[in-house]
């Protein structure tokens, strides 16, 4: 096959495109879920008090405690859902495997993760592109992720670009 008319594009992914695909939720989230992630990420400081001191928190606007930003609540799965874009092969057209890549994610923030709250989440592919690189044929496939809480506030929304070679 020439470079002219190879595509990693598969079918799949054009009929994927601007779809929802199926929704997960994680657990309720608990104070002590995010007292553990503060205490990770901002280690070896103390983690700001909004995020762990439930009197301090009260006096806020948020009126407690609320989850860091970068917050994940679908972090310990005890089930690992299959990642990857809607619709994308792992296979090129000769049948051997494409090599993948992150190539970045932007995040949106809504309303703050709080204790008691569910998360959902949902991803649709939006669009991709292809062109020849260093690494050769080189397909880029933006993919859009939606997280909603209980009362389908918007939680997060992340832009993210994988690259398949």
């Amino acid at each position: 096959m020439s470079n002219d008319t190879l595509t990693y594009v598969t079918e799949e992914m054009r009929s994927a495109q601007g779809k929802w695909g199926g929704t997960r939720t994680a657990p309720p989230i608990t104070e002590t879920d995010i007292r553990r992630w503060a205490m990770a990420t901002y280690y070896p400081q103390q983690p700001p008090r909004i995020y762990w001191d439930a009197d301090y928190a009260a006096t806020t606007q948020w009126g407690g405690i609320v989850a860091p930003p970068d917050f994940n609540p679908f972090a310990w799965p005890v089930e690992r859902p299959r990642g990857g874009s809607p619709g994308v092969s792992g296979r090129r057209p000769d049948g051997k495997p494409l090599t993948g890549m992150n190539g970045g994610q932007t995040d949106t923030y809504g309303v703050p993760m709080r204790p008691g709250d569910v998360v959902s989440a949902r991803s649709r592919l939006l669009d991709w592109w292809e062109r020849e690189g260093r690494l050769g044929h080189t397909l880029y496939v933006r993919t859009e992720i939606e997280w909603r809480n209980q009362d389908d506030e918007l939680v997060r929304t992340r832009m993210s670009i994988s690259i398949r070679y």
